[in-house]
Formats: C-alpha cells, structure tokens, sequence
C-alpha cells in the first residue's frame, strides 16, 4: 500500500508549485512553448493539404541516397526501436534502479514511459488520425502524427541519460553522444522505412521534448522533497 506521507506521494503545496516552476525555469518553458508552437503550425499548414508533397519528397531523397545494404541496417534499427524491444530495455532499467532501490527515478521512469504512449497513441494520434505513407518497408498500423517512435525515443533514451549520468558521471559525455546519435538513427530509420512523414518525427520529437521536460523537473523536484 502507498504511504500517503511519503515525500513523492505527498499533495503539492502552493510554496512547493513554486519550487517546481522555479526549477522547470524559464527557458525550459520558453522552449517547451516553442515545441507546442511547432506541432501546432505543423497541423495546421500541413496536416491540412490533400498530398504532403514536401513530405514525400523527402522520402524519396532518402530512399535514393541510402546504399541498399545501409537501408538493411536501418530496418534492423527500426525493427529494435519498436514497442517490444523497447519495452524490454525499460524493464530492464526499472529492475536496475529496484536492486539500486532509487524509488524516485523508478517511479518517473514508469510515469515517463508509460505517460508519453498515452499521450502519444490515446490521445494525440486519434485527435489527427493522419494516414502513414504508402510502399513502407514494414509491417506496422495506426494513426501516423505523431510519431510515437520519434517521441518515445526522446523521453526513454534521455531520461536514461540523465539517470545513468548521474551515477557514473565520468561517461557524461559519452553517454549523451550515444543517446543523440541512436535516437537519430531510430529518426532516420523510422523515414527510410516508410512509417512515417518527416512532420511526424518532427512533431513527435516535440512532444517527446515537453513530455520530458516536465518529467526531468518532476523527478528533481521530489528528489529534493525526499532529501529535505
């Protein structure tokens, strides 16, 4: 049972909204503003033509200037970013910070994860319900903006970044550049692969980046509850 006392658990006061806003912080929100600013204007000058030409044309320039044997590659990365597979490297980090008994990112880890599907496949995907591009080199269903793989990738990989940078603070670097350059790969896949529309990836990129965002203030912030 939830101790209704614990520091995590705990109704926010006023003084403590404030404390979270104040680490949220202005230029996160600035930046956050602008990403809900991105998906909107891609909703409403593209979502609302008939053919996504500038989409399609950027699918074919990729698909012409990726060696075949490079394009089998992406649709093994593609195929690794999926749900499944996926799910499998967050069980993976929910049971490393269990035996590390981190409570605090184990429970923004599940609420990350777990809220950024809901946000992405409930609620936004139904309210666009856009069309995936057609020939796509897998299998897949649903609704294409915005792209949850793009999305997902931002939240899971990056949080990951943020929690392992935390305890081993010497592979920072090393950490964040694999983070980017795998969550690019799975961006440059998922086109090359025909799943979804650049727009897609873009605003899903964006979602993803507010989605984190609040999750990344959120897991400091009752840090610092648990700690105080």
């Amino acid at each position: 049972m939830i101790r209704t006392q614990s520091p995590i658990f705990r109704p926010p006061s006023p003084a403590a909204i404030r404390r979270w806003l104040e680490l949220f912080g202005p230029l996160r929100l600035l930046l956050c503003g602008l990403a809900a600013l991105v998906v909107i204007l891609i909703e409403q000058l593209v979502l609302t033509q008939e053919k996504p030409v500038f989409d399609e044309a950027v699918l074919v320039w990729l698909a012409e200037r990726i060696p075949e044997g490079l394009g089998r590659v992406l649709v093994v990365v593609y195929q690794l970013s999926g749900t499944q597979f996926t799910a499998i490297l967050v069980m993976a980090a929910l049971i490393f910070l269990l035996i590390k008994r981190s409570w605090n990112q184990l429970i923004w880890l599940a609420i990350s994860t777990s809220g950024i599907l809901l946000i992405v496949d409930r609620w936004l995907k139904p309210q666009f319900d856009r069309a995936r591009p057609l020939g796509r080199l897998v299998e897949v269903i649903g609704r294409s903006f915005p792209s949850g793989h793009a999305a997902g990738a931002v939240v899971f990989y990056f949080l990951m970044y943020t929690i392992l940078s935390e305890r081993y603070p010497q592979l920072r670097r090393p950490l964040l550049l694999g983070s980017a350059l795998w969550v690019a790969l799975i961006w440059i896949s998922t086109l090359y692969c025909r799943v979804h529309w650049l727009t897609d990836i873009v605003a899903g990129a964006a979602v993803g980046f507010i989605w984190l965002s609040i999750c990344l203030t959120s897991l400091r912030f009752c840090a610092g509850r648990q700690s105080g």
